[in-house]
Protein backbone atom coordinates (compact mmCIF):
# COMPACT_ATOMS: atom_id res chain seq x y z
CA UNK A 1 0.00 0.00 0.00
CA UNK A 2 1.48 3.51 -0.51
CA UNK A 3 2.52 5.62 2.26
CA UNK A 4 0.08 8.45 3.11
CA UNK A 5 0.36 11.24 5.55
CA UNK A 6 -0.96 9.82 9.37
CA UNK A 7 -3.98 11.54 10.66
CA UNK A 8 -4.70 11.49 14.29
CA UNK A 9 -8.36 12.94 14.70
CA UNK A 10 -8.86 15.45 16.95
CA UNK A 11 -11.60 14.80 20.18
CA UNK A 12 -13.72 17.15 19.11
CA UNK A 13 -14.18 17.62 14.70
CA UNK A 14 -14.78 21.43 13.74
CA UNK A 15 -15.09 22.75 10.36
CA UNK A 16 -12.20 24.82 10.08
CA UNK A 17 -11.04 24.40 6.62
CA UNK A 18 -12.53 23.55 3.08
CA UNK A 19 -12.88 19.69 2.49
CA UNK A 20 -11.09 20.04 -0.98
CA UNK A 21 -12.21 18.04 -3.63
CA UNK A 22 -14.67 18.73 -6.87
CA UNK A 23 -17.49 19.80 -4.40
CA UNK A 24 -15.80 21.77 -1.34
CA UNK A 25 -17.57 24.86 -2.26
CA UNK A 26 -20.92 23.39 -1.45
CA UNK A 27 -19.96 20.66 1.26
CA UNK A 28 -20.91 22.14 4.77
CA UNK A 29 -21.84 20.81 7.98
CA UNK A 30 -24.98 22.39 8.45
CA UNK A 31 -28.21 22.60 7.20
CA UNK A 32 -30.82 25.36 6.13
CA UNK A 33 -30.96 28.14 3.50
CA UNK A 34 -27.82 30.25 3.04
CA UNK A 35 -29.47 32.60 0.79
CA UNK A 36 -33.36 33.83 -0.51
CA UNK A 37 -34.53 32.50 -3.81
CA UNK A 38 -38.07 31.76 -4.55
CA UNK A 39 -38.59 28.62 -7.14
CA UNK A 40 -40.05 29.20 -10.36
CA UNK A 41 -43.73 27.46 -10.89
CA UNK A 42 -44.92 26.56 -14.47
CA UNK A 43 -48.05 25.79 -16.03
CA UNK A 44 -48.16 21.86 -15.11
CA UNK A 45 -49.42 19.82 -12.11
CA UNK A 46 -45.81 18.52 -11.34
CA UNK A 47 -42.86 20.85 -10.79
CA UNK A 48 -39.84 18.98 -10.76
CA UNK A 49 -36.60 20.46 -9.59
CA UNK A 50 -33.29 18.90 -10.36
CA UNK A 51 -30.14 17.92 -11.93
CA UNK A 52 -29.49 15.13 -14.47
CA UNK A 53 -27.50 13.19 -12.20
CA UNK A 54 -28.49 9.59 -11.62
CA UNK A 55 -30.99 10.68 -8.57
CA UNK A 56 -31.95 12.99 -10.99
CA UNK A 57 -32.59 10.79 -14.14
CA UNK A 58 -34.84 8.19 -11.77
CA UNK A 59 -37.90 10.72 -11.94
CA UNK A 60 -37.30 12.22 -15.05
CA UNK A 61 -37.01 8.14 -16.84
CA UNK A 62 -40.52 7.71 -14.34
CA UNK A 63 -42.44 10.74 -15.60
CA UNK A 64 -41.60 10.23 -19.37
CA UNK A 65 -42.18 6.24 -18.98
CA UNK A 66 -45.98 7.63 -17.11
CA UNK A 67 -46.21 10.21 -20.30
CA UNK A 68 -45.21 7.40 -22.42
CA UNK A 69 -48.52 5.16 -21.11
CA UNK A 70 -50.75 8.41 -21.63
CA UNK A 71 -51.20 9.70 -18.68
CA UNK A 72 -51.87 13.67 -18.82
CA UNK A 73 -51.48 14.25 -15.60
CA UNK A 74 -47.64 13.45 -15.47
CA UNK A 75 -47.48 16.19 -17.41
CA UNK A 76 -43.71 18.44 -15.74
CA UNK A 77 -41.79 21.55 -15.85
CA UNK A 78 -38.33 20.46 -15.28
CA UNK A 79 -36.61 23.20 -13.65
CA UNK A 80 -32.77 22.95 -13.27
CA UNK A 81 -31.03 23.21 -9.64
CA UNK A 82 -27.20 23.95 -10.58
CA UNK A 83 -25.68 22.22 -7.32
CA UNK A 84 -22.69 23.56 -7.85
CA UNK A 85 -23.61 27.40 -8.00
CA UNK A 86 -25.44 26.14 -4.28
CA UNK A 87 -29.30 26.77 -6.33
CA UNK A 88 -30.30 23.75 -3.54
CA UNK A 89 -29.65 25.76 -0.44
CA UNK A 90 -31.95 28.90 -1.36
CA UNK A 91 -34.91 29.51 0.29
CA UNK A 92 -37.33 28.34 -1.68
CA UNK A 93 -35.75 24.87 -2.94
CA UNK A 94 -35.23 24.07 1.23
CA UNK A 95 -38.75 24.54 1.81
CA UNK A 96 -39.40 21.28 -0.70
CA UNK A 97 -36.49 19.69 0.45
CA UNK A 98 -34.96 20.58 4.32
CA UNK A 99 -31.98 17.69 3.18
CA UNK A 100 -31.35 20.16 0.17
CA UNK A 101 -30.22 17.47 -2.25
CA UNK A 102 -32.09 17.05 -6.01
CA UNK A 103 -34.43 16.22 -6.59
CA UNK A 104 -37.77 17.31 -5.09
CA UNK A 105 -40.75 17.29 -6.49
CA UNK A 106 -44.17 19.30 -5.73
CA UNK A 107 -47.20 18.05 -7.03
CA UNK A 108 -49.54 21.03 -7.62
CA UNK A 109 -52.42 18.59 -8.90
CA UNK A 110 -54.87 18.97 -6.08
CA UNK A 111 -56.37 21.60 -3.40
CA UNK A 112 -53.04 21.81 -1.82
CA UNK A 113 -49.42 21.35 -2.93
CA UNK A 114 -47.85 18.58 -1.66
CA UNK A 115 -43.92 18.13 -1.51
CA UNK A 116 -42.02 14.67 -2.07
CA UNK A 117 -38.05 14.26 -1.65
CA UNK A 118 -36.26 11.55 -1.47
CA UNK A 119 -35.97 9.25 -5.32
CA UNK A 120 -37.78 6.12 -3.48
CA UNK A 121 -40.73 8.51 -2.13
CA UNK A 122 -41.10 10.50 -5.32
CA UNK A 123 -41.12 7.44 -7.19
CA UNK A 124 -43.82 5.67 -4.92
CA UNK A 125 -45.95 8.95 -5.34
CA UNK A 126 -45.67 8.85 -9.07
CA UNK A 127 -46.49 4.68 -8.99
CA UNK A 128 -49.66 4.98 -6.83
CA UNK A 129 -50.62 8.06 -8.01
CA UNK A 130 -51.13 6.81 -11.26
CA UNK A 131 -51.32 3.32 -10.83
CA UNK A 132 -48.34 1.95 -12.98
CA UNK A 133 -44.44 0.45 -12.23
CA UNK A 134 -45.47 -1.02 -9.01
CA UNK A 135 -47.18 -4.45 -8.22
CA UNK A 136 -50.20 -4.99 -6.39
CA UNK A 137 -50.23 -8.13 -5.42
CA UNK A 138 -48.65 -8.57 -2.18
CA UNK A 139 -45.52 -11.02 -3.11
CA UNK A 140 -44.81 -9.20 -6.30
CA UNK A 141 -45.13 -5.67 -4.30
CA UNK A 142 -43.00 -6.37 -1.71
CA UNK A 143 -39.88 -8.01 -4.11
CA UNK A 144 -40.23 -4.60 -5.95
CA UNK A 145 -40.04 -2.28 -3.02
CA UNK A 146 -37.24 -4.47 -1.50
CA UNK A 147 -35.11 -3.86 -5.03
CA UNK A 148 -36.26 -0.48 -4.25
CA UNK A 149 -34.65 0.22 -1.39
CA UNK A 150 -31.70 -1.76 -1.95
CA UNK A 151 -30.73 0.64 -4.54
CA UNK A 152 -31.49 3.71 -1.76
CA UNK A 153 -29.02 1.63 0.73
CA UNK A 154 -26.38 0.84 -2.05
CA UNK A 155 -25.80 3.43 -3.61
CA UNK A 156 -24.26 5.98 -1.16
CA UNK A 157 -21.39 3.31 -1.24
CA UNK A 158 -21.01 3.99 -5.27
CA UNK A 159 -21.80 7.72 -5.69
CA UNK A 160 -19.97 9.07 -2.01
CA UNK A 161 -17.93 6.15 -1.49
CA UNK A 162 -16.22 5.22 -4.54
CA UNK A 163 -17.11 7.97 -7.28
CA UNK A 164 -15.75 10.43 -4.59
CA UNK A 165 -12.73 8.65 -3.96
CA UNK A 166 -11.94 7.61 -7.44
CA UNK A 167 -12.92 10.73 -9.27
CA UNK A 168 -13.41 13.82 -7.01
CA UNK A 169 -11.13 13.51 -4.06
CA UNK A 170 -7.85 15.75 -4.31
CA UNK A 171 -5.73 12.64 -3.18
CA UNK A 172 -5.98 9.24 -4.16
CA UNK A 173 -5.79 7.12 -1.15
CA UNK A 174 -5.47 3.58 -2.00
CA UNK A 175 -7.11 2.31 0.89
CA UNK A 176 -10.37 3.99 0.35
CA UNK A 177 -10.60 3.51 -3.14
CA UNK A 178 -10.03 -0.31 -2.07
CA UNK A 179 -12.77 -0.52 0.06
CA UNK A 180 -15.39 1.20 -2.05
CA UNK A 181 -14.38 -0.52 -5.15
CA UNK A 182 -14.78 -3.80 -3.24
CA UNK A 183 -18.17 -2.87 -2.32
CA UNK A 184 -19.20 -1.51 -5.32
CA UNK A 185 -18.21 -4.88 -7.44
CA UNK A 186 -19.77 -7.06 -4.53
CA UNK A 187 -22.86 -4.70 -5.40
CA UNK A 188 -22.85 -5.27 -9.37
CA UNK A 189 -22.35 -8.84 -8.56
CA UNK A 190 -25.64 -9.00 -6.91
CA UNK A 191 -27.50 -7.25 -9.25
CA UNK A 192 -25.89 -9.74 -11.94
CA UNK A 193 -26.88 -13.01 -9.96
CA UNK A 194 -30.64 -11.58 -9.45
CA UNK A 195 -30.81 -10.33 -13.73
CA UNK A 196 -29.38 -14.26 -14.56
CA UNK A 197 -32.72 -15.39 -12.71
CA UNK A 198 -35.05 -12.57 -13.77
CA UNK A 199 -35.65 -10.54 -17.20
CA UNK A 200 -36.23 -7.48 -14.88
CA UNK A 201 -35.02 -6.47 -11.35
CA UNK A 202 -38.42 -7.16 -9.84
CA UNK A 203 -39.50 -10.05 -11.70
CA UNK A 204 -41.08 -10.44 -15.05
CA UNK A 205 -42.39 -6.73 -15.40
CA UNK A 206 -40.37 -3.48 -15.56
CA UNK A 207 -40.84 -1.51 -12.30
CA UNK A 208 -40.09 1.56 -10.25
CA UNK A 209 -37.54 -0.58 -9.10
CA UNK A 210 -35.45 -0.62 -12.60
CA UNK A 211 -36.29 2.63 -13.15
CA UNK A 212 -34.05 3.59 -9.63
CA UNK A 213 -31.34 0.97 -10.20
CA UNK A 214 -30.52 1.59 -14.24
CA UNK A 215 -29.49 5.50 -13.34
CA UNK A 216 -26.23 4.12 -11.31
CA UNK A 217 -25.35 0.73 -12.22
CA UNK A 218 -26.79 0.90 -15.85
CA UNK A 219 -24.13 4.03 -15.46
CA UNK A 220 -21.70 2.07 -14.21
CA UNK A 221 -22.25 -0.97 -16.88
CA UNK A 222 -22.87 1.07 -20.24
CA UNK A 223 -21.88 4.89 -19.64
CA UNK A 224 -18.57 4.58 -18.13
CA UNK A 225 -19.81 6.55 -15.01
CA UNK A 226 -16.74 8.14 -13.12
CA UNK A 227 -14.37 6.72 -15.71
CA UNK A 228 -13.62 3.46 -14.38
CA UNK A 229 -15.38 1.01 -15.92
CA UNK A 230 -12.11 -0.58 -16.99
CA UNK A 231 -11.25 -0.01 -13.64
CA UNK A 232 -14.07 -2.01 -12.41
CA UNK A 233 -13.98 -3.98 -15.41
CA UNK A 234 -17.75 -3.81 -15.93
CA UNK A 235 -18.22 -5.48 -18.93
CA UNK A 236 -17.75 -9.02 -16.73
CA UNK A 237 -21.12 -8.36 -15.40
CA UNK A 238 -23.00 -9.90 -18.50
CA UNK A 239 -26.51 -10.06 -17.10
CA UNK A 240 -26.17 -6.25 -15.64
CA UNK A 241 -25.16 -5.12 -19.59
CA UNK A 242 -27.77 -7.20 -20.97
CA UNK A 243 -30.69 -6.02 -18.85
CA UNK A 244 -28.85 -2.23 -19.44
CA UNK A 245 -29.09 -2.42 -22.85
CA UNK A 246 -32.33 -3.22 -22.68
CA UNK A 247 -33.52 -0.01 -20.78
CA UNK A 248 -32.09 1.97 -22.72
CA UNK A 249 -34.11 0.67 -25.66
CA UNK A 250 -36.96 2.72 -24.09
CA UNK A 251 -37.85 5.60 -25.56
CA UNK A 252 -38.65 7.17 -22.65
CA UNK A 253 -35.45 6.17 -20.74
CA UNK A 254 -33.18 8.28 -23.05
CA UNK A 255 -35.75 11.46 -23.03
CA UNK A 256 -35.14 10.96 -19.04
CA UNK A 257 -31.38 11.05 -19.28
CA UNK A 258 -31.88 14.34 -21.12
CA UNK A 259 -34.03 16.16 -18.98
CA UNK A 260 -31.50 18.46 -16.86
CA UNK A 261 -28.34 17.46 -18.07
CA UNK A 262 -25.10 19.64 -18.51
CA UNK A 263 -22.42 17.47 -19.62
CA UNK A 264 -22.30 15.06 -22.52
CA UNK A 265 -23.29 15.23 -26.09
CA UNK A 266 -24.98 19.05 -27.15
CA UNK A 267 -27.74 16.57 -28.81
CA UNK A 268 -28.63 15.19 -25.32
CA UNK A 269 -28.72 18.20 -23.64
CA UNK A 270 -31.81 19.56 -22.41
CA UNK A 271 -31.62 22.19 -19.56
CA UNK A 272 -35.11 22.51 -18.82
CA UNK A 273 -38.27 20.54 -19.71
CA UNK A 274 -41.30 22.38 -20.12
CA UNK A 275 -43.00 21.04 -23.18
CA UNK A 276 -42.89 17.88 -25.29
CA UNK A 277 -41.72 19.08 -28.27
CA UNK A 278 -38.63 20.70 -26.17
CA UNK A 279 -36.82 17.46 -27.14
CA UNK A 280 -36.74 18.27 -30.65
CA UNK A 281 -36.38 21.96 -30.27
CA UNK A 282 -34.49 23.16 -27.37
CA UNK A 283 -31.65 20.92 -26.91
CA UNK A 284 -27.70 22.35 -26.34
CA UNK A 285 -27.13 21.58 -30.26
CA UNK A 286 -30.28 23.31 -31.64
CA UNK A 287 -30.52 26.36 -29.42
CA UNK A 288 -26.65 27.06 -30.45
CA UNK A 289 -27.66 26.32 -33.60
CA UNK A 290 -30.35 29.22 -33.42
CA UNK A 291 -28.10 32.08 -32.35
Amino acid sequence: MSETTEYTPPKVWTWSKPSGGRFENINRPIAGAIHQKELPVGRHPLQLYSLGTPNGVKVTIMLEELLARGHKGAEYDAWLIRIGEGDQFGSGFVAINPNSKIPALVDRSGPKPIRIFETGAILMHLAEKFGEFLPTEPAARAECLSWLFWQMGSTPYIGGGFGHFYAYAPVKIEYAIDRFAMETKRLLDVLDRRLAESQYVAGPAYTIADIAIFPWYGGLAKFNQYGAAEFLAVHEYKNVQRWADMLYERPAVRRGRMVNRLSGDPSEQLHERHDASDFDTKTQDKLAAAD
